[in-house]
């Protein structure tokens, strides 16, 4: 096996994954021989994952198919599962290597504006849905330790960032299970969180100003968030100068995801990964 492929013939599933990060997320274990799980919520994008599979599929010479189920939904995980493994079953054999909980909602309000059932749904994706994709997915786990969980979740949880109640919120659950499933399930897959600071898909673009401000005092103590003109495209520098820094991009903050599943990562559990380009210093 070729080191670039060291997920070859692994399956991961990697929940909102038919664009921006979890497209890249795709991408990248894709690239190193996974075959991919892309799980999107809605019909608005089945022309989208489908043509991303398809492109994967072909360019890595691996197998990725798009599966839809809204994680919304409490029976979505079930669904997706079952799915997934309909269509990757060998011999009544049946394994999920690779799990990404990606799938979020990013709900900003300041505390006296907050909307109860806007609440209501960012629990329900950012935290209900992990939890119940990792009870349906638990029986095809592998039971020598070498599946891997990473649970995506935010700088936010750290940064005491404002009107972010309900996304650091459920956030900061996300890790907090994950403590609690890295003992659970440590006979069968590592479990981590890895926490992005500003990334660049597209959600900082026309940031209200009172966010984009409290950013700018955040972004102008991170190490690696320095603009760094002839380098860093003109998008990137433009929006740096917005918010005080330059995110990273969706290839850097999936490379990190990528280290957490790694074979040689096996001792590494319960852990909350930085991936915000040193903004673990900013407290």
């Amino acid at each position: 096996m070729s080191p670039s492929r060291v997920f070859e013939g692994k399956l991961a599933i990697i929940t909102g994954a038919s664009r921006s990060f979890g497209a890249a997320l795709a991408a990248h274990f894709a690239s190193r021989g996974a075959n991919v799980v892309i799980n999107y919520a809605t019909s608005s994008s089945d022309t989208r994952a489908r043509d991303l599979a398809k492109k994967l599929s072909s360019e890595y010479n691996i197998t990725a198919i798009p599966i839809r189920a809204d994680l919304f939904d409490p029976s979505a995980p079930q669904q997706l599962i079952d799915a997934a493994k309909s269509h990757f079953s060998k011999n009544g054999s049946f394994q999920i290597d690779i799990l990404i909980n990606n799938a979020a909602i990013v709900n900003a309000q300041p505390i006296q504006d907050l909307d109860i059932d806007l609440f209501q749904q960012t629990f329900d994706l950012n935290v209900r849905a992990p939890a119940l994709l990792i009870k349906a997915a638990y029986p095809y786990l592998p039971t020598d330790r070498s599946g891997r969980i990473v649970n995506i979740s935010s700088a936010t949880t750290t940064w005491g960032l404002i009107q972010q109640t309900s996304y650091a919120g459920t956030k900061g659950a996300i890790e907090a299970m994950t403590r609690v499933w890295a003992r659970e399930l440590a006979e069968r897959a590592t479990v981590n969180s890895v926490s992005p600071g500003p990334m660049d898909t597209g959600l900082l673009n026309g940031l209200p100003e009172a966010p984009r401000e409290a950013l700018k005092l955040y972004n102008a103590l991170i190490p690696l968030a320095r603009e760094r003109p002839g380098v860093d495209t003109e998008d990137m520098l433009r929006l740096a100068g917005e918010i005080g820094g330059r995110p990273g991009t969706l290839e850097e903050v999936a490379g990190i995801v990528g280290i957490a599943c790694l074979p040689e990562s096996g001792w590494m559990t319960g852990n909350q990964l930085g991936a915000g380009g040193g903004g673990a210093f900013v407290r």
